[in-house]
């Protein structure tokens, strides 16, 4: 899909994008490929040729922030196939709303043929340079819960420059409610052994673990880790929906 996304050259706004592909320009190849674009963009075919040609590079170069920091976040999405192994599916449990007045208890990394669980007073600390392999974030409403607490709980932290929120991308295509609704209504997701356990438990469970109950602990990671990994086949539909819907074409899987 980043092929066929102009929305980051300058000058090209969602308009014009949207022209270029009903007239079959779905490349950037084809952007300079003899074709009459300027009567698209109002651009010289070296400036495209120049445009064309960083972008080629930052994707050789698995550069993921030269087009994050040039798309809308609501359009983070676009990076997913071509980063696909460099993205990390990350949930957060803490004891609070606010991260001011709550710790982050759990973390859950889920990425690149891994999955990580890191625990506050044991390797929570390891989180950051962790996290710092990764080339795309991907959450459920994590740009207003999970990122905030991990900023405040690391100040110096570095996330992704390309961030999928995934409730915000699953809203525009339809799908509302929390993350285990959402689950029931795609059908996807394991949950086997954590059946019945919501956010609310997540509080208790560590309560308890702080009690001396270890076994608590044990419940708390799995159900983090649920959460974490549950996340990859929902973005991977969802990528799919909504590459589909812009393009007019029935859904079919393109996500390598």
């Amino acid at each position: 899909m980043i092929r066929s996304t102009f929305l980051h050259f300058s000058g090209i706004g969602p308009v014009t994008e949207a022209s270029l592909w009903r007239h079959g320009i779905r490349d950037w190849s084809e952007l300079t490929a003899g074709r009459s674009i300027d009567r698209f963009s109002g651009m010289s075919r070296e400036k495209l040729q120049r445009e064309v040609a960083s972008s080629e590079a930052a994707l050789l170069e698995r550069r993921s922030a030269h087009f994050a920091e040039r798309l809308p976040p609501a359009e983070h999405w676009r990076l997913y196939s071509e980063f696909r192994k460099s993205t990390a599916f990350l949930d957060i449990e803490t004891t609070g709303l606010s991260p001011y007045g709550g710790i982050v208890t759990v973390v859950t990394v889920h990425g690149g043929g891994a999955t990580r669980s890191f625990v506050a007073d044991d390797d929570l600390e390891e989180l950051p340079a962790y996290l710092g392999r990764y080339q795309v974030l991907v959450t459920f409403n994590g740009r207003m819960f999970d990122v905030p607490f991990l900023e405040v709980r690391f100040p110096n932290l570095r996330v992704p420059a390309a961030h999928i929120d995934l409730r915000f991308l699953l809203h525009r295509l339809g799908y509302s409610g929390g993350l285990k609704r959402i689950e029931q209504v795609l059908g996807v997701g394991d949950r086997s052994g954590v059946e019945g356990i919501y956010g609310r438990d997540a509080v208790r469970l560590w309560e308890e673990f702080r009690r001396g109950q270890s076994a608590s602990l044990e419940r708390l990671i799995q159900y983090n880790r649920a959460d974490t990994i549950n996340l990859e086949p929902i973005l991977d539909l969802a990528y799919d929906q909504i590459r589909s819907r812009l393009f007019g074409e029935r859904a079919a899987s393109s996500v390598g």
